[in-house]
């Protein structure tokens, strides 16, 4: 199986399959303690951030940048997120955090690559869920076991074949 998210292009491209995979960069900040109660996920759509409790800490993050797998971070997209929430939140304050750069695989039509390589049958892709990996990964893990085990998985999969592209 491959699911190696925004690497997994490369692995395909070795077994001979050419998937459109590219990676969006997203960016957070978080800060160890809490500057306020933050009782609930805020999201400000319009500005491109989130700000999540995570533990006893706050989490900074959105952003979206198409630069691949090798150019380096750039944690001034993270900064302005935090600027953008000291805007939005009195009593926060954006001293102290850690920056963090991530990769989400997204293809151009935004389905997850779910099914068996063209050259090598016993190889099956599971990548490409966008910002949703985690989110989607017990369903797509459901429909890989039905595939690996030679039964008929709980949903049609041709929407999301590898040689959809």
């Amino acid at each position: 199986m491959i699911a190696a998210g925004a690497w997994s292009h490369r692995l395909a491209r070795m077994l001979g399959d050419r998937l459109p995979l590219e990676t969006e960069r997203g960016y957070n900040t978080t800060f160890p303690q809490a500057s306020f109660d933050l009782r609930t996920h805020l999201t400000f759509p319009a500005h491109g951030f989130v700000v999540t409790r995570i533990g006893e800490g706050l989490r900074v993050g959105g952003a979206v940048e198409l630069g691949g797998l090798d150019l380096p971070p750039d944690y001034r997209r993270a900064a302005i997120l935090v600027k953008k929430a000291a805007e939005f939140l009195p009593g926060f304050d954006p001293q102290g955090g850690t920056q963090w750069m991530g990769f989400r695989p997204s293809v151009p039509d935004s389905l997850p690559v779910i099914g068996r390589a063209k050259r090598a049958d016993r190889v099956i892709y599971a990548f490409g869920h966008g910002h949703l990996g985690l989110t989607q990964s017990a369903g797509t893990a459901e429909l890989v076991a039905a595939l690996a085990d030679g039964g008929v998985p709980e949903i049609a999969l041709e929407r999301f074949r590898p040689d959809r592209f």
